[in-house]
């Protein structure tokens, strides 16, 4: 009999997450979600039909369980539902800052406890995966959780301290450079471009910068150097000030 899925919060990885399973078409005994916006469940249930919405004692009934919310509401919710959590469930919690210590605190009598910092890529089944485990969870139910999270992309187990370095790191670096990216694209059609040739401009050229940095014996100076010219050269400081100050700064926030 296959696993079941509940989702408790229907928002944003919710959707990147049964949008990378279904790509891999990947099937649970049921798929269940609980979330307080009516609309959020109904653009859900548009895009993954199977999805069934439910109260959070439905949710939090399943063999999975996904804490799917932001930190501040994690440990109500957990407060709320602990006592419908099976005892040989896995809970996957997706939310930083909430350590493992916080949620056994809650869920004492549930061993198969771990921590996903999850990746938007996985939309996409190229997701960058940090997973850490509680020290008693099952081996065997470890394997298998496992091997359903790496249908999302490259899935790891990471020490817990490193979990919010990755949320820094990965989990939200592509909004670092989104918006910038489609602002070039923009510029490539107003200086003679296509829009399908600016993006394939920036596609390669993205994909063959990060190879030539990370990927040569070249040290990143030497790289840096290969093109004299740089037009924005005269604002590194003050982006460099920006990353440091804003991304270390959010790291302060939400590391336990």
């Amino acid at each position: 009999m296959k696993q079941s899925i509940g989702f408790i919060g229907g928002g944003r990885v919710t959707r990147i997450i049964l949008q990378g399973f279904k790509n891999k078409n990947v099937k649970f005994g049921k798929v269940v979600v609980v979330d307080t916006n009516p609309e959020v469940l109904a653009n859900l249930k548009k895009q993954f039909p199977e999805v069934e919405s439910v109260d959070a004692k439905g949710a939090a009934g399943q063999d999975i369980v996904i804490i799917s919310l932001h930190p501040p509401v994690v440990m109500d919710a957990l407060e709320l539902i602990k006592g419908d959590i099976k005892s040989d469930s896995v809970v996957i919690s997706l939310a930083p800052k909430i350590n493992l210590s916080k949620l056994t605190s809650k869920l004492g009598h549930v061993k198969n406890i771990a921590r996903l910092i999850p990746n938007a890529t996985s939309y996409i089944n190229e997701g960058f995966n940090p997973v850490t485990f509680a020290s008693g969870f099952d081996r065997k139910q470890k394997k298998g959780i496992l091997d359903l999270l790496k249908n999302l992309g490259k899935t790891f187990e990471v020490s817990e301290e490193k979990l919010e370095s990755y949320a820094i790191m990965s989990a939200m670096l592509p909004t670092y450079f989104w918006f910038q990216w489609k602002e070039l694209a923009d510029i490539g059609a107003k200086i003679g471009l296509s829009d399908t040739e600016a993006k394939e401009s920036i596609n390669q050229t993205v994909k063959a910068s990060i190879d030539l940095l990370y990927n040569t014996d070249l040290t990143p100076t030497q790289v840096i150097d290969l093109i004299p010219v740089k037009p924005i050269g005269e604002n590194e400081p003050q982006i460099v000030e920006i990353y440091n100050v804003k991304l270390i700064g959010l790291f302060e926030k939400i590391k336990p």
